[in-house]
């Protein structure tokens, strides 16, 4: 009898343990300010289908709100190229009917409580520039569109800046990491102080490339203005299909031996931290619903060192698309309700649980309203609204409101405070002014056994990606 007493204390105590780590962030890439932008930086203005619901876009707001409420997400990238935001003029100020509109998406973001990342979606290019190179956009253009953006957000910490979307062959790791520098220099510089930003490597910032490729030990090197890493977080992407690309319906590995086991080996070693800021597969698949939600409880598993995923993609995508996660009549797409939501706790500390069923209680995304509002676990939320989008949507049904929040989203939430790696910031005002706002962590992610040494492994064969984001249906 006390023997099976004890086997039975001994699995309650795994089972808790499990459901006591998780991730802090998981959610969604809202795109449709980036539509129109190619692997070249080249971004045709035109194309861009801004998702706030109008004339037919995607209910980017909706969607965010049905995110947050039905699934507890509680993070949303927002793509937008460069071209659009100054007009396309390089080196230009932010435009201001077109920021405008960008604005109106972050905004909506922010009303969710979720934390938002702007993105700049030119894989590190303009026009096939590649920056910091020669015939390429400056350091100082680069820096100077950060500065702006930063001089906009500084004031709300659950703003992140997503610096570059995907960079790829670019011609020096180190001048890159120079660029990236000069990016997180103006932020800082620019008020912008308690923020996280993401910084992104070469190989399209891939999982299976970002150590071996060199890019991992090239932005270790990058710091905030007082010599700390706090807040300076590593941007990787990884898919799961033949080639990483993110390309096709079905997925054939979890991604944990080639990509995100060598990360977090390196980020305990390096004591950093990373978020999978894109990644997906079909949204019914059978093959990614498995592997997705593998690699997924492997995030959690070692969630002191990555601190979440977005996936992709919702906003003015359409339902058909290969790799959507846009909800249909209020309902989540099962690679949703499974794997994105259904490993996600709602960031605290219970990932690999999430009790989001990713339907709304409305039966139309039209209707205005949610009748119940209110969610289970942590960070749950009470009352109703209406949704901040306007005209069609194929996205999720209106029921803003995430986190701590009640009602239509009077009381925000406080943001979460993340901090990387080792810091000798002292707190006190530094050359220039800047000085760090945000709390500190000695260890957040703390270093382990390694199973051989990072990044002296055979090289992986390079992967050229495939443009994945076709606009079409």
């Amino acid at each position: 009898m006390l023997s099976n007493y004890l086997t039975g204390l001994v699995v309650a105590l795994n089972i808790a343990s499990t459901l006591a780590a998780g991730v802090q962030f998981a959610g969604v890439n809202i795109a449709g300010f980036d539509f129109g932008c190619t692997i070249d930086g080249t971004c045709t203005s035109s194309s861009v289908d801004p998702p706030l619901g109008a004339n037919g876009s995607g209910d980017g707001p909706g969607q965010m709100n049905h995110f947050t409420m039905n699934d507890k997400l509680n993070i949303f990238r927002l793509p937008v190229a460069w071209q659009y935001l100054v007009n396309n003029q390089l080196g230009g100020t932010l435009d201001a009917a077109n920021f405008g509109q960008y604005d109106k998406l972050v905004q909506a973001c922010l009303t969710t409580g979720a934390h938002c990342i702007i993105d700049i979606h030119n894989y590190a290019r303009w026009n096939g520039g590649i920056i910091g190179a020669s015939g390429g956009p400056t350091n100082d253009d680069f820096s100077g569109l950060w500065k702006q953006l930063a001089t906009n957000y500084a004031a709300d910490s659950r703003v992140v800046m997503g610096l570059m979307n995907e960079p790829h062959d670019m011609p020096s790791i180190s001048d890159w990491a120079g660029s990236v520098q000069a990016a997180v220099t103006a932020i800082r510089g620019a008020g912008a102080t308690s923020q996280m930003i993401l910084l992104p490597g070469n190989d399209y910032t891939g999982g299976t490339q970002f150590i071996s490729g060199g890019s991992a030990a090239a932005l270790a090197a990058v710091t905030n203005p007082d010599g700390s890493t706090d807040n300076l977080i590593f941007d990787v992407h990884q898919y799961l299909d033949s080639d990483n690309s993110g390309t096709h319906a079905n997925c054939i590995k979890n991604g944990i031996s080639d990509a995100f086991q060598p990360l977090v080996t390196y980020l305990q070693s390096a004591n950093r931290q990373a978020l999978i800021s894109e990644t997906g597969g079909g949204s019914s698949d059978p093959s990614c619903l498995q592997s997705m939600c593998e690699a997924l409880d492997f995030m959690n598993e070692n969630s002191k060192c990555i601190l979440g995923w977005v996936g992709w993609a919702a906003g003015s995508f359409q339902t058909s698309y290969v790799l959507s996660l846009v909800p249909s009549g209020g309902t989540d797409v099962p690679l949703m309700t499974q794997c994105f939501a259904g490993k996600f706790g709602g960031g605290s500390g219970l990932g690999g649980n999430g009790t989001g069923n990713g339907t709304d209680t409305v039966g139309s995304n039209t209707t205005g309203s949610d009748t119940s509002g209110s969610t289970t676990g942590a960070g749950s939320t009470t009352g109703s609204g209406s949704s901040t989008g306007s005209g069609s949507s194929t996205g999720g049904g209106p029921s803003p409101g995430s986190g701590s929040t009640t009602g239509e989203g009077t009381t925000q939430p406080q943001p979460i405070p993340i901090t990387s790696g080792p810091s000798n910031s002292t707190g006190s005002a530094i050359s220039g002014g800047w000085q760090y706002q945000g709390q500190k962590s000695q260890s957040p992610c703390k270093p382990g056994t390694a199973a051989g040494s990072v990044g002296t492994s055979k090289k992986h064969k390079k992967e050229r990606r495939r443009p994945r984001k076709a606009r079409l249906s």
